[in-house]
């Protein structure tokens, strides 16, 4: 039982998330294709990688990443910026239209975690809290996050959903 209420949960964000994605053709506002939008999470989630940390993450060769960040910059989603301790290197950074993308997903999310908040008490939420953040770096040990962006950004920094 509870992996069907999990995997019910999972698939019903992932499910939003793509109704929105969509509801973007019509308008012909979406311009990442799949394979980007991937990327995009990921690059999100690693916190500014540079490009040869993220080709090792998804495990594809440094070129192939290279030419995938490109096409990302070009269309406005990615910037490279120069390290300050390193001025050799560059981190990828998402940029305020991806903001605008990714916040299909994280307005859901955010809306859901509100409706949460309010169906259950704070014994209970602060329950779910622990066992989200034992399951996260305790039972997933084959993804690991950058410690200061285990959790997504606040909305705030993220800007105002469209749901």
């Amino acid at each position: 039982m509870l992996d069907q209420a999990f995997a019910e949960v999972y698939s019903k964000f992932k499910l939003h998330f793509y109704k929105k994605v969509f509801s973007r053709f019509e308008g012909r506002e979406a311009s990442l294709t799949t394979v980007e939008s991937f990327c995009m999470e990921i690059i999100q989630a690693l916190d500014g990688p540079t490009v040869n940390e993220f080709a090792s993450f998804v495990q594809i060769s440094p070129p192939n990443a290279a030419y995938k960040v490109n096409s990302l910059i070009q269309k406005g989603y990615l910037k490279k910026v120069r390290s300050k301790e390193d001025r050799r290197e560059y981190h990828l950074r998402t940029t305020q239209k991806y903001f605008d993308y990714y916040n299909i997903s994280y307005g859901y999310l955010s809306i859901v975690m509100e409706r949460i908040k309010q169906r259950f008490s704070e014994d209970e939420v602060e329950k779910l809290e622990q066992i989200l953040l034992i399951i996260s770096n305790e039972l997933m040990p084959e993804i690991e996050l950058p410690l200061q962006r285990a959790l997504p950004r606040p909305m705030e920094e993220i800007g105002r959903a469209h749901v």
